[in-house]
């Protein structure tokens, strides 16, 4: 199985690097399988907890070095929840790269385990006639402190459905588990990781450090 490493994150900050340097990245140090993977940047500021900067990815299998390329890209700058990342951000910024694995289908909409498994709900929306679905990685969750229940409601919000949440609907849900490995650096890792492999320090040009 392939695991989350160092070098893919290495990889998505050289792609938003040479993004804003307008260049191409350095090719990455990692083979191209295919899986399903997300790109995730936080900012961290003066110590405190890292805040969400940007999450977008697939769940179908991808070309890890495509995937990573185009949702390194997509999460920095075009989550429509956040501004783009701006190249001054940089050095408060941490990434990490989750590849997901084992899905499989719940036979309930409790059948999972919260800090082990991701979910993926489908349901139809009784107000619109429409199928809505959405996921969350295994992590947010456990750092949000929900339980089950709170993870299925806010999944559902996520979803876009407004109207109320009944314990009928939320049986009729359609509900996919899956779990993921993960590595994170934080950018003065990857600045310092960087120059000790290839002798120099990444930056931007014209940046303000």
């Amino acid at each position: 199985m392939v695991s989350a490493n160092r070098e893919m994150v290495v990889y998505c900050f050289d792609t938003l690097l040479a993004h804003y340097n307008g260049e191409e990245a350095p090719p990455p140090a990692f083979d191209g399988g295919q899986h399903p993977l997300f790109v995730t940047w936080k900012k961290v500021v003066n110590g405190g907890e890292p805040r969400l900067r940007g999450c977008i990815g697939t769940l179908e299998a991808r070309c890890l070095i495509n995937g990573f390329k185009d949702y390194a890209l997509n999460s920095a700058l075009r989550d429509r929840r956040f501004p783009p990342i701006q190249p001054k951000e940089l050095p408060y910024l941490e990434c990490t790269v989750s590849i997901l694995v084992d899905y499989e289908i719940a036979t309930n909409y409790l059948d999972w385990e919260v800090g082990k498994h991701g979910i993926i709900i489908e349901f139809n929306d009784p107000d619109y006639n429409a199928r809505r679905s959405a996921t969350y990685l295994p992590e947010v969750a456990a750092h949000e402190g929900w339980t089950k229940i709170e993870a299925i409601d806010s999944l559902m919000r996520k979803a876009g459905y407004n109207g109320v949440i009944t314990e009928s609907l939320r049986k009729c849900i359609r509900l996919t588990r899956y779990q993921s490995t993960l590595f994170t650096m934080h950018y003065g890792e990857y600045v310092s990781y960087v120059k000790t492999i290839r002798g120099s320090t990444p930056c931007v040009v014209g940046a303000k450090a």
